[in-house]
């Protein structure tokens, strides 16, 4: 079997390859957009090819003699236009390219919150992004949407070692935040690839943990030695700004400033709520580990 694997050594793709690459039995070919990492995607037994996502030309000779791809959207934090138009511009090159190759299996990586189409920063790109896949009628399509990735609590470091607290602005309702750790995401993703039995187009969540805000700081606070470490709901005004003040892209930082108050409204997560998934291995405890680690770097 031959399988596509786009996000180069990212979070996800890295034990995916692993994964894949354990019976023997399949050949991995990994996209990634920068030459130094060919080296140490052909260490771990796959094949890189080097090239941008929003080159079609690259893309379609990518995808020829496929067999299953998991596909994601790569982050951008610098779009030369607008987040919705790069997601749109890679979504389209995507397609193209499955449609010139005959990939008759597809993993796309969406989001919880896709199911709005509006409302939810650059998840909305996902959910676009979802409607122009659906519309491949001869191609098996597995959509997975996880939840919030636990290491972007990462991302609060500096605010706990600058103010000593953590936040956004979201956290200040009776809401549970669902939780993913993006080896449980390469673990369903796997599953997935390996026995394709995925048939038409189906959606399913991935999760974690369900923890609120407020217990996230307790636990990751007592792991790095800050028990009673509190969580602070900001004003979206007050997270614009300092998302601005830190040098983010205008676009960039509205976007997550709309995806947490989709959070904090409830409408983020509420088809997540109606369809539940069985909670992967990987608990907050065990993430905390990983936090303290990174603290203390």
């Amino acid at each position: 079997m031959k399988y596509l694997i786009t996000g180069s050594l990212g979070h996800i793709s890295s034990p995916l390859i692993a994964k894949l690459n354990a019976s023997g039995r399949h050949l991995v070919t990994v996209v990634t957009s920068k030459l130094d990492k060919a080296g140490e995607i052909n260490a771990r037994g796959a094949k890189p090819v080097v090239g941008s996502v929003e080159d079609l030309d690259f893309l379609k000779k990518a995808f020829a003699g496929m067999d299953a791809a998991y596909l994601m959207i790569p982050p951008t934090f610098s779009p030369s236009g607008s987040w919705a138009e790069y997601q749109k511009k890679v979504t389209d090159h995507y397609i193209a390219a499955i449609r010139s190759s005959g990939i008759r299996h597809v993993v796309l990586l969406s989001s919880v919150g896709a199911h709005l189409g509006k409302g939810a920063g650059p998840v909305d790109g996902l959910s676009v992004a979802e409607w122009h896949f659906s519309q491949l009628k001869d191609v098996h399509l597995k959509i997975v949407r996880p939840s919030y990735f636990y290491y972007n609590l990462m991302g609060m470091i500096p605010l706990i070692k600058n103010m000593n607290i953590m936040g956004s602005n979201f956290g200040d309702t009776d809401e549970k935040l669902v939780l993913t750790d993006t080896g449980d995401i390469a673990d369903v993703v796997a599953d997935d690839l390996l026995q394709l039995k995925f048939k038409g187009h189906s959606i399913r969540y991935i999760a974690s943990d369900e923890r609120h805000p407020r217990e996230i700081a307790e636990v990751l606070g007592k792991a790095i030695g800050k028990p009673g470490l509190p969580w602070v709901t900001f004003k979206d005004e007050d997270a614009l700004n300092g998302m601005l003040q830190g040098g983010l892209n205008a676009d960039v930082a509205k976007g997550y400033v709309e995806l947490g108050a989709s959070l904090r409204n409830g409408t983020m997560q509420a088809d997540y709520w109606k369809n539940r998934p069985q909670l992967g291995k990987v608990k907050l405890e065990h993430f905390a580990k990983a936090f303290a680690a990174a603290y203390s770097a």
